[in-house]
């Protein structure tokens, strides 16, 4: 992905403890989103989606349960470091995060561009993957590409199915300074984790998620390296974590929280 061109840095959050959804709805749109934006003044679009229940029979696929955040800039290097700017506020609870840089326009779209809005409701399941350690990037790509999506495009009820290849690392995903306090007490297991794709599956509710998944799937082809025999084929919770969504956004925050802008 070039730096010049427009990509969107993807957080999913997922809560450890009902109790404190009331304090982090308050700690994200009165404080971390706001200073946020004052590390990135110039982002063109910052939204915050709220995670949907997960279909049954989804649980064991790693689905978060509380938000996604997709912060978007004109090119991967825009963001200032922390030079004059005050310690951010700490979070009031845990949430196990992972995030990842990738370009705005998917890199590979494979099913569904023919689709309009009014056509259908739509289910967006948001799955985030990385290959296992050892596995070459290469043949993991060819495999993902030629064998696995023609086959994902065969579920019954697939309605739009598009991935993005994610940014390389290039340091730390947050700024920080040892002369700032951290604002989180621990950092999420998955939180420096190296992600390869973002990828997005439509449905048109749960029903439909649940005869293209789990009772009418297509036959698939395992990878000769993956460690489930199943489909996703890759370890939920390490190598695979995923999220349902809605189609738009809850909370528009260069709105809501522009009063807020130091």
């Amino acid at each position: 992905m070039s730096a010049g061109g427009m990509c969107k840095l993807v957080v999913l959050h997922d809560l450890l403890s009902n109790n404190d959804r009331p304090a982090l709805e308050r700690w994200f749109r009165r404080q971390h989103c706001p200073e946020v934006l004052a590390q990135a003044p110039w982002m063109t679009r910052y939204v915050m989606y709220r995670c949907q229940p997960p279909p049954p029979g989804a649980e064991g696929l790693a689905c978060f349960n509380y938000r996604v955040h997709e912060n978007w800039v004109r090119g991967s290097d825009e963001r200032r470091g922390v030079a004059g700017l005050l310690s951010m506020s700490p979070q009031p609870g845990e949430m196990d995060v992972v995030l990842l840089t990738v370009p705005a326009e998917p890199s590979d779209d494979f099913l569904g561009a023919d689709l309009r809005f009014d056509d259908t409701t739509i289910l967006r399941w948001m799955q985030v993957i990385a290959w296992p350690d050892g596995v070459d990037e290469a043949a993991a790509e060819s495999w993902y590409l030629n064998v696995h999506a023609p086959e994902v495009c065969r579920q019954p009820g697939l309605i739009r199915f598009f991935s993005h290849r994610a940014a390389p690392s290039s340091g730390p995903p947050i700024p920080s300074s040892a002369g700032q306090r951290p604002f989180v007490s621990r950092l999420p297991p998955l939180f420096g984790k190296r992600w390869r794709r973002l990828t997005e599956l439509w449905y048109a509710n749960d029903a439909a998620w649940i005869r293209a998944v789990l009772e009418q799937p297509p036959h698939y082809t395992p990878p000769p390296w993956g460690p489930m025999r199943g489909y996703p084929f890759l370890e939920p919770g390490s190598d695979f974590v995923s999220a349902f969504l809605l189609e738009h956004p809850d909370q528009n925050l260069l709105r809501d929280c522009e009063h807020r802008m130091f």
